[in-house]
């Protein structure tokens, strides 16, 4: 059933533009699909699902695109600068990105994180030690860099 549920979830959100969880939830009840909204959630967390801005600058739900460094573009596409202090990571990114490109962190599943937090538009990552920052700011620099390449273009 959940395997059933959540390959509906993805047809669905390649199909239409779903821009909240009620959206998704009233398309599954069209379908005959009838879920509580922590099951929902449960399943675009499975999925990884994030929000994207298409061109048309309405949120939309969508399955993260990966690049050839294996860097998800909506982090590529989100992120403006990355600095730290002390054993923080500080990454700031364009309005509205933020939690989604938190998401590609969390995924990451990488032991010096202790947390991460993100609101609007930057993004707090909590690492073990002050070198453990650096390092961390380090490679995501060096990660963003390949992949903007990658894609042709030069933000930094």
């Amino acid at each position: 059933m959940k395997k059933q549920r959540q390959k509906k979830i993805l047809e669905i959100i390649e199909k239409y533009e779903i821009d909240t969880q009620e959206t998704l939830k009233e398309y599954l009840e069209k379908e005959n699909i009838i879920v509580t909204q922590a099951t929902l959630s449960r399943d675009i967390n499975e999925l990884a699902l994030v929000k994207t801005i298409p061109e048309n600058g309405k949120c939309r739900y969508a399955v993260p695109v990966k690049n050839h460094y294996d860097f998800p573009m909506i982090f590529s596409n989100s992120v403006i600068e990355i600095d730290y202090a002390l054993n923080t990571v500080v990454v700031k990114c364009h309005a509205g990105m933020a939690q989604a490109a938190c998401m590609t962190l969390d995924k990451m599943d990488y032991s010096k994180i202790v947390g991460t937090l993100a609101g609007d538009d930057t993004i707090f990552i909590l690492m073990r030690t002050e070198a453990d920052a650096a390092d961390f700011a380090d490679e995501l620099r060096d990660a963003l860099h390949k992949s903007i390449q990658n894609l042709g273009a030069d933000r930094f």
